[in-house]
Parts: structure tokens; C-alpha cells; sequence
């Protein structure tokens, strides 16, 4: 019977099974998965049911190229073509002797379900090997024998003991005989002179003759896909050489390294065992011989195979009979560390880019950078220092642009003049390097208005030179950030330098505070530019905090960048603003003490208060871990002293001493106990 694509999807549910088959994981009809056809990180792809060609298709939404029906799925994975008619019936025949449905044998053809292939990645490779279609093969028969010292001697050479052998399934024979394509028998017989070894499988042989004329002979059903060294493959590992030759992967065990390979060099590598080990091993490497023929097949092999990330790694020999494969390489004394500095290099060339940019990050200790000058601090505390972030956030209403307004006052005013900065102590401009001031919210009017007012309170009668205020709320927000990213690189010039960046509205130069990329990529970015310039950007957040914790993707990113977080809020006296910190890097938030300012008519302004007194300091600290214990043991009922070390440490974004002198607090408060019937672990407490 002629092989059809209408006979093959009538022979396997309209395609379906040939999905099964080949896909190496389960998978659900129309729910999505990682395309096995390459490296895919987002399951964007899916099977699903084609009622107008009649047949299932798979769909790649992240990259339409590999979409299609299941022959172009058995294409795309042995590199054929389905609109060559001749490649198309290479496909067809694949799948029908892979998948055993015998509709070219001549038999009358009855439709019969295919079962489905349970691979994993996991599954050890042995099983590959053996669910393929067999060569008919050679009858044969062997006399084994056990290895003479000689033998074992020439072995050594190569570091490959008796022991390595025997674990590869490699015996010494004492006779081999077989039939020749003509049906003759003939044999072969060991001599001290041409000793003769076994590679066995399960239903073949392939004899090995290193000394003779003939090398290599084989008996019994070879599978078409043979690879040896599959069975004795990690489940998981970083490095996998493909060589030339058996010898050569036991060499290559034999110091240490993973390995594998076909029957030749010049065989069909088959891609679907490729594939499922790339999903095992970081890299595959071909590691053939360095005569013309390796060469060349190496250079064929990584070019069909580079879909997998499969590369190649040439050996420093002559290429001659006596020096051309790593079995020789390792024969005249090379040891595993020198094939370890030949991979090396060739990460070097792989990774030259990278490295290259990484060299200007690594720290050198016989070379420290200098200390960062602090910009923003509260009572000695550093909030803002030059290359870091220092997040303002508050609700509507609460004062916030006032706050921010007197930190900028303070990084402009006069030499020496003493102002009220609500609290916090800014650092001197004594240079007159650049104070950049964008707001993405208010208008041009408002905007003008607080300028006027922040020059009030800095004791100056016109803007410096180096102050510059903008207006950003007629812009797109992609235009926003590229202004400020231009800007600063042109006063950075232009003044000599950044002193200070306030952002009033972070939110505004992306399309929304949940989205997760955007938040990430906009934080990065001021982070990055933070470091350039030697500079403290104040990004500031409209948002009201959910207690020590910001809110939305963008909030999260902030809280692991910025190096301190302060938020506005009003007092239970509405009059009155307090100011909080959510997030200091060098030390614990709830120890900063609460600052309070407020509005005066006679002066115009907003003056600062003092601070809240120590009870209400303590008792901020409290309320807020008992807030913490409630969400932690939610989840967990009991709780050893290092787990609750870690949830603390994970929920506040803390360093482990601190999170230790919160525990401390928290047992002294009773908000934590210890559980009555087993001291190691700890409950929540009465008061919470």
C-alpha cells in the first residue's frame, strides 16, 4: 500500500498519535506547553483540533514558524521539508516505521489505534535506543573470554579499567562467527597479535578488532538510532561530548566526563535524542576525530544540529592514524584538566562579550570604590546615597509634595544656610552639580507654584543655574522617560555632575503600576542611571502602602531596589503629616522614629514638628508585627526559630539580624510564643 498523508491520519486519530509520539511529555488538548522544537521559555503553543483541514494541529503563539500539522511537527524535528514532495515522504515513512504501523508492507491495511510514547526528558536514554525500528540483522555466535593482562594493559592506556568495561557491557571474545551479505559463513578468531572485543547489546553485537585489517564487523538487530553510552548517562548533568567512537567514550568516562555515540561519525545523528538530552545537559559537544573525515563531519553535524545549541571542539592533534581522536589525546598524556581548559577557551570565545562587560563589574579588593557620599539621612541614618534609590510614597492628600519639595530645597540652598527640611538632613551641593526636578502629575501652574515655594523655604530669591524643574504632563509616557534619560545625561556634562533627581510620579512613565515587565525594566533603569551618575534618585510613588509592604508590581520592585523607603501619612489628627520608613538597607525601619510636619499660616509653609514620642514609636513596632505574625502563621501553625527567621526576613525585606532583634521584640511583647509541648517550635501569641 502506496503511503498517503490520508492514510497516516486515518491510522493515527487524524494525527493525534504522531503528537503523543513524538512530543516528549503529556500534554492536554488545547492547553498550552513549552515547544519541544527549540529552547522555549514561555508555554505559549498547544494541540488542538483543526475542523476544517479535519485533522490536529499544533499552534505556537509565540512563534507562528514552528506551527502546523503533524508532518511539519515530524519535519521541523528531523529537518526535512513537507513542500518537497521527495522530503515529504521521507516524513511519511519515518512515521510509519517509527510509530510501527505497518501500512508499506503489503499487508491489507486495517485502521488501529497508536499508542501513546510516555516519555520524559528524565527517562533514562537507554529506553530511546531500544523503541526503534531494528536493521534486519546477521545471525551470529560468540565465545567470550576473560581479559588477559595484555589486554587489560592495552586498555590502561586510555585509562579504562577492567571495571569501566564491564559497566559499558564490553567483553573480550575468543570467536566471533557470522554470515557475510551473501549468506557465507565466516569467522574470526583472537590471537595475542589481533585480540577482539564485544560492544553487546541486547539483541546485537559489534565486534571491535583494533590490531586488524577488518576493524569493525556486526552481528544481530542494530538499531537504526544505536548510541552507545546512553544507558550509563546521569539524569541530569552540565557537559555531554558526542564522539567518534566507543573507545573514545569510555576514555572520555574514564577521566570523568559524560559521553555518548553513534555508530559513526558520518551517521545519521537522529535529532529526537538530541532534543530530549538537551532538556538533560547545559551543553553538547561534538568531539570528533581532527582528520579530514571527523573535520568535516563535526562541521556538517553541528551546523544540522545547532536548533539544539549543539557546538563543536576541535583537539590539538596532528589528525595522523596514531593522533586524531580524545582517546589518543588522553594516550599521550593529556590528563581531564587540560580537556577542562580546551572547554574553557572555548566558553571564553562563546561568552566573550559577556565576560568582557562583567570585568568592568568585578570587584577588585586591592582596589576599593570609593564610599558613597550620603545625600538623604535621618537622625545619622542613611536613606539616599549617590547610585541608589530612595523611595517617597503616600496617598492623596497627605502632604507628600511638600516633603519632597523640602528635600530639594535642601540640595539648593545657599552655603551654610540653615532651613527646615521637615526633618531630614541633605547633603550640601557645594559643587553646584545638577538638581533635576520632573514632575509627570501636576500642571504647569502647580508645578510653577511649588517651585516658588521651595525657593522660599531653601532662602533663595531665583532658581540656580543648576536646578532645573520639569513639566512632563504634556508628553507620552515613553517620551517621559526618554527625556529624563537624556537630560541627565546632558547636565551630568554640563554641571559637572548629578547632585540630586526627584521623579514625583514613577507610575507615570509606564503603562500601568501591575505590569510586571514595565515595573521591572522602568526600576532598573533609574537604578542603572543612579550608579552612571554617582547620583540619589527619588522616584516618587502615589500609592498608599499596605503597612510596611508597597502594593503592585511596581511597588515590589521598589521595595528590592530602593535603599530606603519613607512614607507620607496623615496623623489621627488630620492637620498633621508623619512621616515612616517602610525599608532601610543598612538597619531596621521600625527603629527610625516617626517625623511629623505640618502646615503654618503665618510663614506660608510647612514646618517640621519633631518627633512622634517613643511610645508611639513602640507601639508603630508593635502593631506592624503583629500584623506580620498574623500573615505568617496563617499558613504554618508551628514554626522552628530559623523558619520564622526566614518568613520575617522574606516579608520585610530585612537582613537576618535584623529579623532576629524583631523576634526578640515580638516574644518580649508576647506577640510570638513558644508551643507548650515542644519548645523548638514557636505559635503566635494571645495579643495577635
Amino acid at each position: 500500500m502506496a503511503l498517503s498523508k490520508e492514510i497516516i491520519l486515518q491510522a493515527t486519530n487524524k494525527g493525534m498519535g504522531v503528537f503523543r509520539h513524538y512530543i516528549p511529555f503529556p500534554f492536554q488538548v488545547g492547553r498550552n506547553f513549552l515547544n519541544p522544537l527549540y529552547a522555549d521559555k514561555n508555554a505559549s503553543c498547544n494541540v488542538f483540533f483543526d475542523r476544517r483541514n479535519d485533522c490536529y494541529r499544533l499552534k505556537d503563539f509565540g512563534n507562528d514558524d514552528f506551527s502546523g500539522d503533524c508532518f511539519a511537527f515530524v519535519g521541523k524535528l528531523s529537518g526535512l521539508d513537507c513542500n518537497r514532495p521527495a522530503e515529504f515522504m521521507q516524513i511519511l515513512e519515518r512515521i510509519n516505521n517509527e510509530l510501527h504501523l505497518g501500512l508499506s508492507d503489503g499487508k491489507d491495511y486495517k485502521p488501529h489505534s497508536v499508542s501513546s510514547s510516555k516519555h520524559t526528558s528524565d527517562i533514562p536514554a537507554v529506553q530511546t535506543a531500544t523503541s526503534v525500528p531494528l536493521k534486519k540483522g546477521r545471525p551470529y555466535k560468540v565465545t567470550q573470554r576473560n581479559f588477559t593482562q595484555q589486554e587489560l594493559a592495552w586498555w590502561a592506556q586510555y585509562v579504562i579499567t577492567e571495571k569501566l568495561l564491564l559497566s559499558f557491557h564490553v567483553i573480550s571474545l575468543s570467536r566471533f562467527a557470522s554470515e557475510n551479505r551473501e549468506g557465507n559463513p565466516f569467522y574470526f578468531d583472537w590471537s595475542e597479535k589481533e585480540p577482539m572485543y564485544g560492544y553487546t547489546g541486547k539483541q546485537h553485537i559489534k565486534v571491535y578488532r583494533p590490531l586488524s585489517e577488518i576493524r569493525f564487523v556486526q552481528g544481530g538487530n542494530i538499531p537504526e538510532n544505536y548510541c552507545f553510552g546512553l544507558e550509563q548517562l546521569p539524569a541530569k548533568g552540565d557537559l555531554l561530548f558526542v564522539t567518534g567512537g566507543e573507545k573514545d567514550v569510555m576514555a572520555l568516562a574514564a577521566h570523568g566526563f559524560h559521553a555518548i555515540c553513534f555508530n559513526s561519525e558520518t551517521s545519521h545523528i537522529p535529532h529526537e535524542i538530541i532534543h530530549k538530552l538537551s532538556y538533560r545537559f547545559k551543553h553538547i559537544v561534538l568531539l570528533f576525530d581532527v582528520d579530514k573525515t571527523g573535520l568535516e563531519a563535526s562541521e556538517k553535524q553541528a551546523s544540522c544540529l545547532s536548533a539544539y545549541g549543539v557546538s563543536r571542539l576541535l583537539l590539538p592533534l596532528t589528525g595522523t592514524k596514531e593522533e586524531k581522536d580524545v582517546a589518543d589525546y588522553f594516550r599521550l598524556g593529556h590528563t581531564s584538566e587540560d580537556l577542562k581548559h580546551l572547554f574553557l577557551q572555548y566558553l571564553d570565545t562563546l561568552y566573550r562579550e559577556t565576560m568582557s562587560a562583567l570585568k568592568s563589574c568585578e570587584v577588585d579588593f586591592s582596589n576599593p570604590p570609593p564610599i558613597a557620599q550620603i545625600v538623604v539621612s535621618v537622625n545619622d541614618v542613611p536613606l539616599g546615597t549617590q547610585g541608589n534609590l530612595l523611595c517617597i510614597t503616600g496617598g492623596e492628600g497627605t502632604g507628600k509634595s511638600n516633603y519632597v519639595a523640602s528635600v530639594i530645597s535642601g540640595a539648593v540652598r545657599p552655603q551654610g544656610a540653615n532651613i527646615d527640611t521637615l526633618g531630614i538632613t541633605v547633603g550640601e551641593n557645594i559643587h553646584q552639580k545638577a538638581v533635576l526636578f520632573y514632575d509627570t502629575e501636576q500642571s504647569e501652574v502647580q508645578l510653577y507654584k511649588n517651585i516658588n515655594n521651595l525657593l522660599r523655604r531653601s532662602k533663595r530669591l531665583a532658581m540656580p543655574e543648576y536646578l532645573h524643574a520639569y513639566c512632563l504632563t504634556g508628553m507620552s509616557r515613553k517620551e517621559r522617560l526618554q527625556a529624563i534619560v537624556q537630560s541627565m545625561d546632558r547636565y551630568h556634562y554640563q554641571c559637572g555632575g548629578i547632585h540630586l533627581v526627584v521623579v514625583d510620579g514613577i507610575a507615570d512613565l509606564i503603562k500601568g503600576a501591575n505590569d510586571e515587565a514595565e515595573s521591572i525594566a522602568v526600576v532598573e533603569e533609574l537604578y542603572r542611571l543612579a550608579g552612571i551618575y554617582h547620583t540619589c534618585i527619588v522616584p516618587v510613588l502615589h500609592f498608599i502602602p499596605n503597612g510596611l509592604k508597597l502594593r503592585g508590581h511596581l511597588g515590589s520592585e521598589l521595595q528590592r531596589k530602593a535603599a530606603a523607603i519613607l512614607s507620607v501619612e496623615k496623623d489621627d489628627d488630620p492637620a498633621i503629616s508623619v512621616v515612616k520608613a517602610l525599608k532601610v538597607r543598612d538597619g531596621s525601619p521600625l527603629d527610625v522614629p516617626l517625623m511629623q510636619f505640618a502646615w503654618d499660616k503665618d510663614i506660608g509653609m510647612h514646618v517640621y514638628l519633631g518627633e512622634k514620642p517613643k511610645e508611639v514609636k513602640e507601639k508603630r513596632k508593635e502593631d506592624e508585627l503583629v500584623t506580620i505574625a498574623r500573615d505568617i502563621f496563617t499558613h504554618k501553625h508551628f514554626l522552628t526559630y530559623m523558619e520564622l527567621c526566614e518568613q520575617i526576613q522574606t516579608a520585610l525585606d530585612v537582613k537576618e539580624r535584623t529579623a532576629k532583634n524583631y523576634i526578640r521584640f515580638m516574644r518580649e511583647k508576647e506577640i510570638i510564643l513558644k508551643e507548650p509541648s515542644n519548645p523548638n517550635y514557636f505559635i503566635i501569641g494571645l495579643i495577635a
